[in-house]
This record gives structure tokens, sequence and C-alpha cells, in this order.
């Protein structure tokens, strides 16, 4: 999802065939994304060793979480910690690093489900023995319940799997009044039974995503719910101060038996919020005290990466796992002066990709973008230029499409970007500055900023986001980041560019519905370029997600199915009793 960042595999997979058994996650390799160079930082490979039990895991972030209900988590950090720590789903990623973290386990399930009807229909079976924080059993009933509040307009910005797949379910709002969906069925408290309105033989991918957690209905609390998800995972809310700090404590009913992935180390977990400017990343590179103990949230500023690139003891501690995710400018196609196809094109020659990547960090953390998709999505693993427009842009070739546009003199526009995206936001405004494109710059809380552009009618006409695929595969990057079917008035996630076109969508159908894995992949490919000369969008960088942990931190990786966020499910410290009480 955005970068928003979303679930991806290291090899490329193509479409399960039809009728097959449940997925493993194997399948055709695309080869490895792009990654840091080895003396540059590790990756791959575990920091610190295996972590002893018991002590208080600090994590250091400069914001509170978007989102931690699970029908409404679908940003990749907030639902690496939610289906790690907080709630389980019926399926999720094996905790390892590198490609071991593509691999598919059971979770709540007992298995990764068992197709029938074409896969069209999808039914799990819960382990037995599953409870929550209070000691109640977790029921196929609270999955199907957390499914259906997905659906409530009161709780936008989650993961629409649900209603873009599940039988009639279009026009539903909701369990409220009493109204549930009859594509979910549970017929005793262990079975779950999805029937689809289309095959889809990837389904188990989407079972790993925060929607199918279990969410108890006595336990529900709307909107509220998010600030107090109800535990199914290793460990609970004890508090939760919105901005400020939010402590975990381990929850006595969770059975490590039922579960092969959580190994659940620290006695707590503390999240300590509203840090400002580079105070993090001095922190850590300092490592004193219990800051040994810490991890970061976000990954590091552009301008602290040379202090922890020259030195070898501070370099052995950065983890830079490739994030398998792309960031873009996007363009309002449906308001002026972003409806008319030359503007857009002039954005796009104009738009310097080599100032973007400066201001990321550089070229060991971060690559230029040349398609939408990013690189493990394309045959051979890297991306295809179908632009051919120079990195640096090309200003004179942007001022003739103005032209010819009618903008001779130029427009003036408004552009918002996170407050962690703030210099990338500069460059933009720069590089644009360049061709007569005025830019004001609109920097918003990371925390707020999927909220914030999610409100079709009050953002600005330009935003700059990422999309990161939920599993390896072209269905879940351009229709969720392209189809204008999906657009909502309030929690739009993906088509900020808001773009409909019909063309696009029929295409969309029709590779969708496509049962040749290799023939489908493909066609991904080639609608990825026929959807930039189009230009909702301009392609900007890839960033590797580069985090640096304290000196007392091990079973440490970013996890590659995490967009190479730290896994929850493994990290700890290498002795308890340096930690915070």
């Amino acid at each position: 999802m955005n970068q928003r960042t979303r679930t991806v595999a290291i090899a490329l997979v193509t479409t399960l065939a039809l009728g097959a058994t449940a997925c493993s996650g194997g399948g055709t390799s695309a080869g490895s994304p792009h990654r840091a160079n080895p003396a540059a930082a590790t990756n791959g490979a575990v920091v610190g060793g295996t972590p002893k039990k018991g002590g208080t895991l600090t994590v250091l972030s400069n914001q509170d979480f978007t989102h931690l209900d699970p029908a409404r988590n679908w940003v990749m950090p907030d639902m690496d910690f939610g289906t790690r720590l907080l709630y389980r789903t019926l399926v999720t990623y094996k905790a390892g690093p590198g490609a071991q973290g593509s691999e598919l386990v059971p979770d709540l399930a007992e298995d990764l489900g068992t197709p029938s009807n074409g896969a069209k229909t999808w039914t799990f079976r819960l382990k037995p023995g599953l409870k929550y924080e209070d000691g109640t059993p977790v029921t196929a009933q609270d999955v199907k319940y957390n499914v259906e509040r997905s659906f409530s307009p009161d709780l936008p910005g989650g993961p629409d799997y649900a209603a873009r797949y599940l039988a009639g379910a279009k026009g539903y709002q909701g369990p409220a009044q009493g109204r549930h969906l009859d594509s979910v069925k549970t017929p005793d408290a262990r079975t779950i039974v999805f029937e689809l309105h289309t095959a889809f033989a990837e389904f188990p991918y989407a079972a790993t995503l925060p929607t199918f957690a279990p969410v108890p209905r006595q336990q529900d609390k709307g909107p509220q719910y998010d600030s107090r998800p109800f535990s199914s995972g290793p460990y609970k809310i004890e508090t939760y101060a919105r901005d400020k700090q939010l402590v975990l404590v381990r929850n006595p009913h969770w059975d490590p038996k039922t579960d092969s992935v959580r190994k659940a180390y620290p006695d707590r977990i503390v999240v300590t919020m509203g840090l400002k400017g580079n105070q993090i990343d001095d922190r850590l590179v300092a490592s004193s005290g219990t800051d040994a103990s810490a991890v970061p949230w976000a990954q590091l500023r552009p301008e602290s990466i040379s202090k922890v690139l020259t030195k070898a003891d501070i370099r052995a501690r950065l983890l830079a796992e490739s994030s398998s995710c792309t960031e873009m400018l996007q363009m309002h196609t449906g308001r002026a002066p972003f409806d008319e196809l030359k503007v857009r094109q002039a954005v796009q020659w104009a738009l310097d990709r080599e100032a973007i990547v400066t201001a990321a960090g550089g070229p060991a953390v971060t690559d230029a973008s040349t398609a939408a998709m990013p690189g493990l999505l394309f045959t051979g693993g890297k991306q295809p230029d179908t632009l051919k427009i120079p990195l640096s842009g090309d200003p004179e070739k942007a001022k003739q499409l103005l032209k010819e546009a009618g903008k001779a003199d130029g427009l003036s526009t408004r552009l918002t970007v996170s407050i962690n995206d703030k210099a990338i936001g500069e460059a933009i405004q720069q590089s644009l500055g360049r061709a007569g494109i005025k830019v004001t710059l609109e920097t918003v809380d990371p925390s707020a900023f999927y909220d914030t552009i999610g409100d079709t009618k009050n953002r600005t006409d330009l935003v700059y986001t990422g999309w990161c695929p939920d599993f390896p595969s072209g269905t879940t990057f351009l229709p969720f980041v392209f189809d204008g079917r999906y657009i909502k008035v309030k929690g739009n996630s993906g088509n900020h560019s808001l773009f409909k076109d019909d063309a696009t969508m029929k295409r969309m159908d029709e590779i969708a519905a496509m049962t040749d894995g290799d023939r489908a992949n493909k066609a991904w490919q080639e609608l990825d370029g026929q959807i930039l000369a189009k230009a909702p969008v301009a392609p900007g960088a890839m960033k590797r997600r580069s985090l640096l942990v304290g000196t007392n931190i091990a079973g440490a990786y970013g996890h590659t199915s995490w967009s190479g966020q730290l896994d929850y499910a493994t990290v700890g410290l290498k002795d308890p009793s340096k930690s915070a009480n």
C-alpha cells in the first residue's frame, strides 16, 4: 500500500494457477530488488545475534501511528507493528531476513487456506486454543466482524481487498443495524469461508492484512477502537497517550505453541513519540544509556547518513533493506490545470529525479525511479524507462509542453509532502520552478499525512507519496494506484492522482481475469508504460529503508515483506538488564 508502504516479497511470483493448493510464496524469480552496497550497511542479515528474553525495548519516533485499528491500518510500519505485536491475521509472513521473509505461513489459521469453485471460494480453519488478552476465545465470527466493520464509512483508510473481491459487497456499509455480508460465512467458531465474485488465486496474500485480524464485537468502540485495539497477539496496550507514548506489556493469554512466528523477547515495548529533527539519529549514533536498547521508527534523515557510513562500528548497526516501493509525484487529474494532458506531461519533463535522490540521502540509500511499479514486478528485476526523460529533467521541453497547453506564462500550484520529505518537496519545488511552474510547499505531520491527502475535496493539486505492493504481483499495485472506481471522498488511498480512465480500467479487468500467470505479469508491465504515457503521475524515487539500531539490540533485520521495516516479531535485547525498567 501506500508508503503507505506495503507488503512485498523478495522474488517476483507469477500469478498462481487457478485450482492450485494454498500459496507458498514460491514462483518464478525476477531477481533481487536494488540493494545498498554491502560495505555501506548490514543487509539481509541479523544484527546482534539472538536476543535474550526480558527487558524493555524502546522505539524512538517522530510521530504517532496513523492507525492501529486493524480495519484502518494500511500504512506499512503500522501494519508491521500491529500484526507482529497486537493482533494476529489468518496468514502472515515468516520471520526471517532476505528471501525467508517472502514465505507465507499460517497464523490464526491452521494452513494457508483451501480454494474451491475455481478459487472463487476460500476456506480457513482456525487453530484451537487461540485467546484474547482477557482469556476469551478468538472465533471465526470475530474475523468476520472485522472484515465487515472495514466497510464502515466512519472507519476509512484501511485495506479494501474485501470491498474489491467479496461477492455482494457493493454498497455495503458495515455491520451497523445488524447488517452482515452473506459472502463471509462462519459455519462454526473455527471455520470462516469467503465467497468472491471473481477468481482470486492470491487471496492468502490478502489474508496477511489487518482486515483479516479478529475484533470481538463487544470490544468495538468505533473510531475510538484506534486507541485501544483488543489484543490477540503477544502484547497488549498498557497505556496510550496519543502523540506522546505507547506502552505494551505481555499478553498472558498469548500461547507461543500456537504461534510459529512471534518470539516476544522483550517484557515491555515503549514507543516514545514527538521527537524532533535529528534527535533520534543522534541518540542512536551515540547509543548511550537506555538508547543502546532503542530502535528507530522512521528511517535515518538524509543529513545523518554520512555520520553512519563513515564509521565502521556504527555502520555495522545500520539496516538498509530495499523498501520495494516506488514514490511518485501525483497530480490531481480531475482539477484544472492538471486535467490537461500536456500540463501533466510538462511536470514529468520538469521533474529532476537526481535532485530527489540527493534530497533523500543520496545513491547509497535511494535510486531514481523510471516506472510506476517497483523493479521486482518487472522481468529481470529492473524498471524499464518507457518515458525516456532525462533523470535531471528537461525544463525547456516542459516549457514547450506548457505553451502547447496554453500556459506559456507558467502556472501556480500547491504540493503536499510529509514533513519527513520536506527536502524532497523543496527539490520538486525548485525543479518545477525551472519550467515556470511555481509550487507552494505544504508539509504535514507524518501521522496525519494520509488522512490529509485522502481528503479529495480539500487536498492540494500535487502530492508526493508512494505505494508498495501488498504482495508480489501487479494485481496489488496498478489497480490500487490507478483504478478510478475506488476513489473515496474521505480516506482515499493509493489513487491520489484521482485518475479515472476507461481504457485503463477495462484493461485492468482483462488482466485480472487471466489465468496464465506469465501472460498476466507481462500485461501488467505493459500497462505500467501505457499509464505513464497518460501522465497521472511523474516517477520519483525508490528508497531503501535505512534504520540504525542501538548497540544492545539483537535479532534485528529489515523485513522484505514489511518494506524493509524492522521485524518486531523477533527483535529484542542482547542484555535485558541494561534496558530501561
